[in-house]
């Protein structure tokens, strides 16, 4: 189960407001029903058994008494095969309930706002002083007329929504990891590069199934599918484990290329802003369920803090119950400023997907061998997508020259003043 089953089955009407507030179309009561099936066969099932059960111990006591043994012997191959049909019966009922359960989101903590979508988002705060719109270049035009991206190279490579970077560009590329990997090292952060491709189980441990089937790249034929973040890959590291109590919260920086469809995705149409791949360093979280909002807000002031050492103004937004993620409980995004398009735009994403995926993966822990087993709580956070890093910092300083100032905290990583 991916939700703790107690609370369809305790509290249905909690469960129905939390699907009401997300203006979700999941069928609750289908679950309910699917659910109450699956534990009345399962209970038909243990039934067969004690019968089957009480006849052996009968049998047992009438044995060498001919043609009673037999009778008895008789019955109990007729339970066997009604047993074998209730467990055929349980396993059906199982996995529709199961197939059910994988798709109901996560429930929302009390602070999220209600709202259909983005626009029922509430800004938190807001760091740093915009640079004005008016006269400002986008991304695209800086970067295409100094060379240094290649977009109808990429688009005869590979298609739409992919890129060249060139000169420069890459270097600032590789300066914006190590920056952030120097950062999160400093706060307790050990650095993990993950496979790139993880098997469907494991892909369902972070997603819910529609949605990854609309986001994520399948390798044909094959059980494989490209992450479209660290995340997936560093939540199913700990798979069917039990993690020791007294070393939590666990704290790691994943960094690789993420792989995305993007399908559908409105605007941004040119440019590197949103794109089909492109490098992350991501935070990543195991927690202990009473620390878990503790170290949400913690993973935000780390992101925000990459922001501000660049020196590129930002806002935070919490996400409405509309707008947030199938597997969060709560998210706040960081939005950068982007003179050159005259709006702010996301940048970071930091969730509390409590014990969500812990459950879909099996993530337990305990502080001693003896002690019962308790679902962690997982939690992810941006630190710096690379690309839309640099749309920002091409946009934000940008010179009358046609040249990009690099931000001090990247010069010496990037090994210039200027791209």
């Amino acid at each position: 189960m991916m939700l703790d089953p107690r609370l369809y089955r305790e509290e249905p009407g909690r469960v129905r407001r939390m699907l009401e507030a997300r203006r979700s179309g999941f069928d609750l009561d289908a679950l309910v029903r699917a659910d109450r099936l699956m534990r009345d066969r399962s209970s038909a099932v243990d039934g067969a058994r004690r019968r089957r059960n009480e006849a052996g111990k009968t049998i047992a006591r009438h044995k060498g008494r001919g043609g009673e043994a037999e009778r008895l012997l008789g019955e109990m191959r007729g339970m066997a095969g009604r047993l074998e049909e209730a467990e055929k019966r349980r396993s059906a009922a199982e996995a529709e309930c199961m197939a059910l359960a994988r798709t109901i989101p996560n429930m929302l903590h009390e602070s999220v706002p209600d709202g259909p979508d983005g626009a029922s988002n509430v800004i938190v705060r807001s760091w740093g002083e915009p640079r004005p719109a008016e006269g400002a270049r986008d991304h695209v035009s800086i970067a295409v007329g100094r060379g240094l991206v290649d977009l109808e190279g990429a688009a005869r490579a590979a298609g739409a929504r992919f890129y060249y970077l060139k000169g420069g560009l890459v270097r600032l590329s590789q300066a914006l990891v190590s920056h952030a990997l120097d950062l999160l090292e400093g706060r307790g952060y050990e650095p993990v590069q993950p496979p790139y491709l993880i098997n469907r189980r494991s892909m369902e441990g972070a997603v819910i199934a529609e949605d990854l089937e609309g986001a994520i790249y399948g390798v044909e034929g094959e059980d494989l599918y490209l992450i479209g973040t660290s995340e997936h890959a560093v939540a199913a590291m700990r798979a069917d484990s039990i993690m020791d109590g007294k070393k939590l919260p666990a704290r790691y920086a994943g960094v690789s290329p993420c792989f995305r469809k993007e399908a559908g995705a409105h605007g941004d149409q040119k440019g590197i802003f949103r794109v089909h791949q492109f490098d992350k360093v991501e935070q990543f979280v195991f927690s202990r369920p009473e620390e878990s909002w503790a170290e949400h807000e913690r993973m935000l002031g780390i992101a925000e803090e990459f922001y501000r050492s660049l020196g590129i103004p930002y806002r935070v937004a919490l996400l409405s119950s509309g707008d947030t993620g199938s597997v969060a409980a709560k998210t706040y995004d960081i939005e950068a400023w982007m003179p050159g398009q005259g709006a702010y735009r996301e940048v970071v994403s930091c969730s509390n997907c409590l014990d969500f995926q812990s459950r879909r993966l099996m993530v337990r822990f305990r502080d001693s061998t003896d002690a019962a087993t308790s679902y962690a709580h997982t939690l992810n956070s941006t630190v710096v997508a690379t690309t839309r890093a640099m749309v920002a910092i091409m946009e934000n300083f940008q010179e009358d020259d046609g040249r990009v100032r690099v931000p001090d905290a990247l010069r010496d990583r990037a090994g210039a003043d200027y791209v």
